[in-house]
């Protein structure tokens, strides 16, 4: 009997069934909450897990293609794995096999038809983004991205009853559509009017465009493409929308959905447009910057926990497109090594994003659930309370904070090479641009480990600042399985980064035709160019950590005279220390709403000197909301009152209406 052969595709098109099928079962049996959190999440979690390993197994093989029976006669749908595809799947379901986990505990709070609901849901969200990496053809790719768009929205809702969540989604949804016009525009540019046959991707690739229209195409897809990963000025729903959803929801928005948007501009620039100009990159370049700086400003200012990590993905999104931008700068003039560096940063970046973001938010929601609370201010001294979560949260705050040997510092250390190993350009002002943004670049990650120690600090350090704090409750079993791997993930892209470039290759040599294969000849030894040049040793560094701490620990054994006596710690001359005299969320990010006061807009409840119980409370807005966002409210609201006066509810009127319309018709046609 002869092995039946399954292709990758065909092995990922059942990973898809299975998440239609699970979510289906759960709608089914909503009265078995325990099965649903405690059986269907996780063989939701298998099933990611194998998307994960099939995708990875691919990343090396040619490209693979299918044409599914669904569609329309004239439009069936087409699907392609390829580098670019396999990676992002890789991301997907790394992430979402630790998000699925958790979701297991995060959930079993949870009853009835609204678990039920939020079961379907999820997979289809996992199921929509999954067909976005997938989809070979803009009206699979369209369905895919609304599937996308749709299920996250009502999970966004999964609290409707209040009206802040009802806001939020609509704001999402409503700027959600706005993109997806702009990206169907694009693929319709790339289309070229040749007829129905050239709606596939395989036509765009061999399609012809003019300097004018590829230009179209490239910008309609920046914007379309940015409105969903949070880039200025289209980032309003995303602080809003995040805080909002349940934390494996957001945590699976921000570490996985954001980076949708990420292979989008990436597959329309490097894939379906033949061509390149300079000045798409400088543009992605500026953009980028003035999002991450614009992102971690306002993360430093924040006293809600997830709106913080909500302003640090805006961050995290403008440095993957600063590379993005960087990408486009080199391959246009022909430095086809530092093309790759820079596709290379901004891949492994998404990778450790997706990692620890999620990691993360899920690690606020064990906070929400141990104390009913989001905004920082009422925390403090959670460590003692809730061990598991503070240390593996730990891990993530120290690799979003970008410190070797963890994840996040290899690709800010090869972004910052890239900018650093530019040779001169053969355009002054790019020249002068480099070295301003590799320094925007570097003062957006020092902000981000500042904004990453008053995270953790306000949250877990120092004595708790409410009494109900006592009563917090650590992360249960599955909640902390799922940080658990997500944590361990941050270590082994930081301390396996010549593997991880290994892989990037195949994507590299994809869409630029070349990689950095003398930056992985020595496994221990990361060197983007050369070692004489610059390199990294994560395993040396690790070793020299460790050889510290076993010297300091062998001194302190050696010549400590081992009498031990316990004294108060020093309370600067005032004995009666309570939580209150500790430093705040919102202290903690005083100098820099000093700093950067002209970008918020500051109310200030400042209380009186005699007060017998002083609240001081402050708040920093974006201008951008009420400069650009209420205006086009207000002219909305106005064109709706003007439409509103045609319609009165009678008859007669709306005959009348019909007859001058026919008269003008017979008129001027």
């Amino acid at each position: 009997m002869n092995a039946v052969n399954v292709s990758p595709l065909e092995l990922l098109d059942g990973v898809i069934l299975i998440w239609i099928l699970l979510g289906l079962t759960g709608l089914a049996l909503q009265r078995s909450s325990r099965f649903i959190t405690g059986i269907i999440f996780p063989l939701g979690a298998l099933a990611s897990l194998a998307l994960a390993v099939t995708a990875f197994l691919s990343l090396g093989a040619p490209p693979e293609t299918q044409v599914l029976l669904l569609g329309l006669p004239d439009l069936p749908f087409h699907l392609r794995l390829d580098a670019l595809s396999a990676f992002f799947l890789v991301l997907l379901g790394a992430a979402s096999f630790g998000v699925s986990i958790y979701a297991g505990g995060y959930f079993r709070s949870m009853e009835g038809q609204t678990l039920a609901l939020l079961c379907l849901q999820y997979h289809l969200f996992l199921v929509g983004m999954t067909l976005v990496l997938l989809a070979d053809d803009a009206y699979m790719f369209m369905v895919a991205w609304e599937t996308m768009a749709l299920a996250s929205y009502f999970l966004v809702t999964t609290d409707h009853a209040i009206p802040d969540i009802r806001k939020a989604g609509y704001l999402y949804l409503l700027i959600a559509h706005v993109g997806a016009i702009a990206i169907l525009l694009s693929f319709g540019v790339m289309q070229g009017g040749n007829g129905i046959g050239a709606y596939t991707f395989d036509a765009m690739r061999g399609a012809e465009l003019a300097p004018f229209w590829s230009s179209a195409a490239f910008l309609l897809a920046l914007f379309g493409f940015g409105a969903k990963a949070g880039v200025l000025p289209m980032h309003m729903w995303l602080p809003e929308a995040h805080p909002a959803a349940p934390s494996p929801v957001s945590a699976l928005m921000s570490g996985v959905m954001l980076k949708t948007a990420i292979y989008g501009i990436l597959r329309v620039t490097f894939d379906l447009l033949g061509t390149q100009q300079w000045w798409w990159g400088v543009l992605a370049l500026a953009l980028g910057l003035i999002t991450a700086v614009f992102g971690v400003m306002f993360a430093a200012v924040q006293g809600d926990m997830k709106r913080l990590l909500a302003y640090s993905s805006i961050e995290n999104i403008g440095l993957l497109l600063v590379g993005i931008g960087l990408t486009i700068i080199f391959h246009v003039y022909g430095k086809d090594a530092l093309a790759a560096l820079a596709l290379t940063a901004t891949l492994y970046h998404s990778l450790n994003h997706a990692m620890f973001k999620s990691l993360l938010f899920i690690g606020t929601g064990s906070i929400l659930h141990a104390t009913g609370a989001r905004n920082m201010g009422r925390m403090g001294g959670l460590i003692r309370r809730m061990p598991w979560a503070a240390a593996l949260m730990l891990v993530g705050v120290l690799a979003i904070s970008g410190l070797p040997p963890l994840n996040g510092f290899v690709s800010e250390w090869l972004l910052l090479q890239a900018f650093l190993l530019s040779p001169g350009l053969p355009n002054n002002y790019i020249n002068m641009l480099v070295p301003v943004a590799a320094a925007v670049i570097a003062l957006a990650a020092a902000l981000a480990a500042y904004v990453m120690v008053k995270f953790y600090g306000v949250i877990f350090l120092g004595q708790p600042r409410e009494p109900e704090l006592e009563h917090a409750h650590d992360a249960g079993a599955w909640e902390r399985a799922g940080m658990g791997w997500l944590a361990l993930a941050c270590v082994a892209l930081g301390l396996a980064p010549v593997f991880v470039v290994q892989q990037i290759d195949f994507v590299s040599l994809s869409l630029l035709g070349s990689g950095l294969g003398n930056a992985t000849n020595n496994w221990v030894f990361l060197a983007p160019v050369d070692t004489e040049r610059a390199s990294y040793s994560p395993l040396y560094f690790l070793l020299a950590v460790l050889g510290v701490m076993l010297l300091t620990t062998l001194l302190v054994r050696r010549f400590y005279h081992g009498r031990l006596r316990r004294s108060a710690p020093w309370d600067c001359g005032f004995p009666a220390q309570t939580a209150r005299m500790q430093d705040t969320a919102e202290g903690f990010g005083q100098p820099i709403r000093r700093i950067f006061e002209p970008f918020f807009l500051i109310e200030r409840d400042v209380p009186s000197p005699f007060d017998t119980h002083p609240r001081y409370h402050g708040q920093s807005d974006d201008r951008l909301w009420f400069i650009l966002y209420q205006p086009i409210k207000r002219i909305t609201e106005k064109m709706s009152s003007w439409a509103g006066l045609l319609q009165h509810g009678r008859i007669h009127l709306y005959l009348t209406y019909t007859f001058v319309t026919l008269i003008v018709l017979l008129v001027f046609v």
